[in-house]
């Protein structure tokens, strides 16, 4: 876990301007990218890049089978591979938390289902429990056709409601850009 320093200055002035307190300022950065991959695809000898972009159309309709703005046509996706046997894609991405940027990594079956998910850095003071295994391990086996939503299919973590949530919804908008570009193979 690597601690993403803050520069004092700042600190100082946003508690110095309208009065404010910071009682604590934390960051960290827990896995790369690569660190995911292989921690999700240990079995995996290489991952190659794939390029996804969806024209405008498919961005429509993903924000139509997602339940929310798309925020982007162009996605960090790698396959995982064993030699020639595709094990499936990482897919890597980051989401609003309550105020800070959540980044994530989920990996896909080639069937487009979940395998896995890994926080790879929260900056959030409050709610870094999405981190925990148990709460994670909810959307292994869950793809598109799946509700992925939270208080159906996805439990809460009380304190936490916005980074669990919008942690939801970026995983169910993954799993339906899977369905959608990368298809069964």
């Amino acid at each position: 876990m690597r601690y993403q320093p803050v520069p004092t200055l700042l600190v100082c002035t946003a508690a110095l301007s309208g009065g404010f307190v910071v009682t604590s300022v934390h960051a960290a950065e827990y896995m790369s990218v690569a660190e995911s991959q292989k921690q999700m695809f240990a079995d995996a000898t290489e991952f190659t890049p794939v390029m996804v972009a969806l024209n405008p159309d498919q961005l429509r309709q993903l924000a139509e089978r997602a339940g929310g703005p798309a925020r982007t046509g162009a996605w960090r996706i790698w396959q995982a591979r064993q030699g020639t046997k595709l094990l499936g894609y990482v897919v890597a991405d980051a989401v609003i938390g309550k105020f800070e940027l959540i980044n994530y990594a989920v990996a896909l079956t080639p069937a487009g289902e979940i395998r896995d998910v890994e926080i790879l850095a929260y900056r959030e003071s409050h709610g870094y429990e999405v981190r925990n295994k148990p709460w994670r391990s909810q959307f292994t086996g869950k793809s598109a056709r799946s509700a992925l939503r939270i208080g159906d299919d996805i439990e809460n973590i009380s304190g936490a409601t916005l980074s669990c949530t919008h942690l939801t919804d970026g995983i169910r908008r993954i799993a339906v850009m899977a369905q959608m570009a990368l298809g069964p193979q």
